[in-house]
């Protein structure tokens, strides 16, 4: 899947431009990025596409040498779980 990938947010769209899945992640404090939206369209849900718009971003934020929190609720269970950052 192909993704638009910007300094605060991914995205995949659709070929008229309707946003098939998004995760946000603004740095509201230098150097502190916090994932506060994922998005997944129904016909992607079950393809483990919030999972992989998480690592993407974190990943993304890594690069950008920010660190990583989150008030989306999947991110957060996602990031408690699994993130060893």
């Amino acid at each position: 899947m192909d993704y638009i990938i910007l300094n605060h947010s991914i995205k995949k769209k659709d070929e008229n431009g309707r946003i098939l899945a998004e995760i946000t992640f603004p740095e509201n404090t230098p150097g502190v990025f916090t994932i506060d939206r994922t998005y997944v369209c129904d016909d992607l849900r079950g393809e483990n596409v919030q999972e992989e718009l998480v690592k993407m971003a974190i990943a993304k934020i890594r690069e950008q040498g920010g660190k990583v929190e989150a008030t989306c609720p999947y991110a957060s269970g996602w990031i408690k779980r699994f993130y060893r950052g």
